[in-house]
């Protein structure tokens, strides 16, 4: 009984987190840590790096769900959500974001100096998303930032310093993330203009949303193409930021012709971007 209430509860906390989200950050911090190290940087930085990772994102999934029951209560798409429907209670939220939020900082601390002492700073970040989106149709690029941080985190994990390469695959994960954000956000359009929440589909419209979601994702590529120039990295890189240009096309092909095709533009196209780019810039380094 014991067993099967705690398998129970991990499944409810791996939906209140969407775990699977997690292949949006992971790429771009070993990214980031590869061409840092110039090839592999060893069992123990993949471990606190992934460890970071998830931690991180499960502090700021927390926050979010945790400050955000009462606008998912009212939500259609989101009613059903664990912390909505009573199966995640908000004390045990609480715990659960505080427990990551330790995590974090404990793995920033086996990392190093650095690591350490943007730790705080870093989760003070990534739980403002939820804050900004109450009184700022800025907070889409909020959370670009929050995920643009894990490239600059993986170079602080492997060199101990920021490099001007890292900045601007930072920069680019950030649009990305911007980006596609709005697109994902396009589905929650109407429910925006009735309660008075701010984004920039319910104060721009659906179609100048479009437009800025594809002017983000230009300068994405361009960002990615200065972060290859300036790492001096090659044919496989170039290769990652081509194969890249095309699968932000396609996601905005597929969302322009029908708007119910946003949850595949939004997971499957963006998780196979970033995997895709981590496989051909391991190649370009190896």
């Amino acid at each position: 009984m014991t067993r099967v209430f705690w398998k129970e509860k991990l499944a409810h906390f791996s939906e209140l987190v969407v775990l699977k989200h997690s292949v949006f950050a992971l790429p771009f911090i070993f990214i980031a840590m590869l061409v840092a190290a110039k090839g592999w940087f060893g069992w123990k930085l993949l471990m606190l790096g992934v460890l970071a990772a998830v931690s991180a994102r499960n502090f700021a999934m927390g926050v979010n769900r945790y400050l955000d029951r009462d606008i998912d209560r009212l939500n259609p798409r989101t009613k059903s959500r664990p912390s909505v429907d009573g199966r995640v209670s908000a004390s045990q939220m609480i715990w659960f974001i505080a427990l990551n939020a330790l995590v974090f900082i404990l793995t920033a601390f086996f990392i190093n100096t650095l690591a350490f002492a943007l730790s705080v700073p870093i989760l003070i970040v990534l739980g403002a998303y939820t804050f900004f989106k109450r009184f700022s149709a800025a907070a889409h690029l909020v959370l670009g930032i929050s995920l643009g941080l894990a490239p600059i985190a993986g170079v602080v994990a492997v060199l101990g310093d920021v490099t001007l390469w890292s900045v601007y695959l930072a920069l680019g994960v950030t649009l990305w993330v911007a980006g596609f954000d709005l697109l994902y956000s396009l589905q929650d359009i109407e429910f925006d203009k009735a309660h008075g929440l701010h984004s920039v589909p319910s104060r721009f419209g659906a179609q100048n949303t479009m437009y800025i979601a594809g002017m983000l994702h230009v300068l994405t590529v361009i960002f990615w193409a200065a972060f290859v120039y300036e790492a001096n990295l090659g044919f496989f890189a170039i290769a990652a930021v081509l194969f890249s240009a095309g699968m932000l096309a396609y996601e905005h092909h597929i969302v322009h012709k029908d708007f119910s095709k946003i949850d595949k533009a939004f997971f499957t196209v963006n998780g196979y971007l970033g995997f895709v780019f981590l496989f051909l810039i391991i190649a370009e380094v190896m």
